[in-house]
């Protein structure tokens, strides 16, 4: 694997998306100053970047050519999947087989290809840097500070959705109504999806971006996960910003969708991670640490004793 300049699009229009895009320029303003130097998609849940974790969550999925929208600063996302010959040379004559074995995955994950958004404006801004390298494809989009477990994946169903509509495949969570504000949601139709449609799909009849509270139409969130139809493209082009002065993704979709484009989400009911505010980001930490083979017995137990204590 090598980390390489965007490339020209070639995939063909139709089929199941081989493509996957992961903005990640933003300033992670939450997590400062801690991300003033380090890009928050490479803050570590246990010892893997979340990063990582949503690059494994792609190949996972049978896609494994992944762009990545950076910014200035960010290229230590790039640098984390290249392969690093003095270090694997340092942990093989340790006889580190086990860490030698992590380090090489890193790049040997998926094909990563790189673009630097050069002004941070809103997702859509944000997708838009990616047509010369997909085209006219299909193509997935996952945002980089939340994933589900590996153990209930959703960007599987929502490809194979997304081949069968050629239409917008789009990631759902429930969220408690006082969340709302905080995320784009989605106002369901009646019309049923496709037949061939996993369960939890839904019609998506339209999309809010961050309504206030007390009008937002449900409390159906989007999850960061998208398929999108190549043609998102020019819809992005005739966006004009919208909220907060950015170009949203929502409203490209909504065009799209009042010119006739289906429009179906999945809602998630496994475990997701959003480790795009600290509290969550911790919670992720704590959660998948207390799964782990290796450490999780110790850390549950340890983490037991210490609530214990702190509730005296």
């Amino acid at each position: 694997m090598s980390s390489r300049t965007a490339a020209s699009g070639s995939a063909t229009a139709t089929g199941r998306a081989t493509r996957a895009v992961i903005p990640a320029a933003g300033l992670s303003t939450r997590f400062l100053p801690a991300t003033k130097a380090v890009p928050k998609p490479m803050l570590p849940v246990v010892d893997r970047p979340v990063l990582q974790y949503i690059v494994e969550e792609a190949t996972s999925a049978g896609v494994t050519d992944v762009l990545l929208i950076t910014g200035r600063g960010k290229t230590s996302m790039v640098d984390h999947f290249d392969r690093q010959p003095e270090l694997e040379e340092r942990l093989a004559a340790k006889g580190d087989a086990a860490r030698l074995e992590a380090v090489r995955r890193t790049a040997e994950l998926a094909q990563i290809y790189t673009c630097r958004q050069t002004e941070v404006l809103g997702l859509g801004h944000a997708i838009a840097y990616a047509e010369s390298h997909i085209g006219d494809a299909p193509f997935a989009v996952l945002l980089a500070d939340e994933f589900p477990d590996e153990s209930a994946p959703l960007l599987p169903q929502m490809l194979d959705l997304q081949a069968a509509t050629g239409g917008i495949v789009i990631g759902l969570v429930e969220v408690p109504d006082e969340q709302t504000s905080r995320y784009g949601i989605a106002s369901l139709s009646p019309d049923e999806p496709p037949p061939e449609a996993p369960e939890g799909a839904v019609t998506i009849s339209g999309l809010v971006e961050k309504p206030p509270p007390g009008e937002a139409p449900s409390n159906l969130a989007i999850f960061g996960r998208y398929v999108l139809p190549g043609g998102i493209f020019e819809a992005i082009g005739r966006t004009k910003p919208g909220s907060g002065g950015e170009i949203q993704i929502t409203d490209a979709i909504a065009l799209m969708m009042a010119e006739g484009t289906p429009v179906h989400g999945i809602v998630y009911r496994g475990v997701r991670y959003d480790t795009g505010v600290p509290l969550g980001y911790l919670q992720a930490v704590v959660q998948l640490a207390s799964k782990r083979d290796d450490i999780g017995a110790d850390f549950r137990r340890w983490l037991t004793e210490f609530v214990r204590t702190w509730q005296e």
